[in-house]
């Protein structure tokens, strides 16, 4: 895979140098507690520092924040100082803003001109409620935007306002297609959502086994993975994070079916959008301008209203009938125990490795 602009640093490189400047921080790697209250601002004075306005960098800071909150911290805090660097290198513009260039109906394509990834994602998931409440269902595609963070945030932010959610993004290629060694696919991640209660239920995984984020972050703190999650150099597959990172070989989610699904998010991002995809992404000297797709249905509309909530109750109440593996192993839905991290962070602050906190307070320097 070929990089533009070779003075600048190369997608596909990127995730080598990250183990090498693990190893040499490894010793570093013991958690802090930091407060949300005092993560919050320290991000919001850095972005204010890189010409954010007020607003949009309360929004991105409390996006990060929350995230790490939720015990996201592959795309919150930890993602927070490549964030920083893209804002830095030209990749991110902190004062754009998306432009709508076509609109038919309940849908409508944008041009998000490279403006923060969580701020274009905050903006379509909103647009997108508008339309589902004039039209019963509402898609906003959005192109030319940045990484979203964690697309689940937006699925918590339409589910708690009472809309079904589905949210999609292609990436540069980082998994290779079913049978193949070299990575033409993007991981894509693909978000669900639905409101439950005072709270939602919420999916948000990758089309890998794991998220590059998460690899990393088992790099950090010299762990394996739970299950194996993609292959070594030699072909071999491996639980062993920083070998998957450095053949650039992860394993898709149902072998076959993950790696088909990933191609065909890939097709309708970029379609639905008119924006780039992930062969076209991956040319680019980072993981910019990619495409995005955000759907919002309004429940309200739909004939059965007064009994989605019973029907979800009953389901779950199934569903925790599952008899578990272990004698003491406990069956959750998605976002169960994100419900249980957030509350046990909000209440005794969030864990940050120690060389990640110093690496966001170097951007105060």
């Amino acid at each position: 895979m070929s990089c533009v602009k070779p003075e600048k640093l190369c997608v596909k490189n990127f995730i080598p140098k990250i183990v090498k400047e693990s190893q040499n921080i490894m010793p570093n790697t013991q958690p802090l507690t930091i407060s949300a209250d005092k993560m919050q601002k320290t991000l919001k004075k850095i972005l204010l520092k890189h010409h954010f306005s007020k607003k949009r960098a309360e929004e991105c800071a409390a996006v990060f924040t929350q995230n790490s909150i939720d015990g996201i911290y592959t795309h919150g805090i930890n993602r927070f100082p490549r964030f920083v660097q893209y804002i830095q290198k030209g990749y991110v513009i902190p004062d754009a803003k998306p432009t709508r260039i076509h609109r038919f109906g309940g849908i409508e394509q944008w041009n998000g001109n490279l403006a923060p990834g969580p701020s274009n994602a905050i903006f379509a998931t909103e647009r997108a409620m508008k339309l589902a409440q004039k039209y019963g269902i509402g898609c906003v595609a959005l192109a030319n935007t940045n990484h979203w963070m964690r697309g689940g945030a937006y699925g918590w932010q339409a589910a708690k306002a009472g809309f079904t959610f589905i949210g999609w993004t292609n990436t540069t290629a980082n998994m290779p297609a079913w049978g193949a060694t070299n990575p033409k696919l993007g991981n894509n991640p693909l978000v669900f959502a639905a409101p439950y209660g005072d709270e939602a239920l919420v999916l948000d995984m990758a089309m890998s086994q794991y998220s590059f984020g998460a690899m990393e972050l088992a790099v950090l703190k010299n762990e394996k993975l739970s299950v194996v999650g993609g292959y070594d150099k030699e072909g071999n597959l491996t639980d062993e994070p920083g070998l998957i990172l450095e053949s650039w070989r992860s394993l898709p989610v149902g072998f076959w079916k993950g790696a088909g699904l990933s191609f065909l998010l890939d097709v309708l991002a970029a379609i639905l959008s008119n924006g780039l995809a992930t062969h076209e992404i991956s040319q680019k000297p980072a993981e910019m301008a990619c495409s995005q797709v955000f759907i919002a249905i309004d429940m309200s509309k739909l004939a059965n209203f007064s009994s989605i909530s019973s029907t979800i109750d009953a389901i779950i109440q199934d569903y925790k009938t599952s008899v578990p593996i272990k004698a003491q192993g406990k069956i959750s839905y998605p976002s169960e125990r994100v419900l249980a991290t957030r509350l046990k962070n909000s209440e005794a602050g969030i864990p940050v490795l120690e060389s990640v906190w110093q690496e966001v307070l170097g951007f105060l320097a």
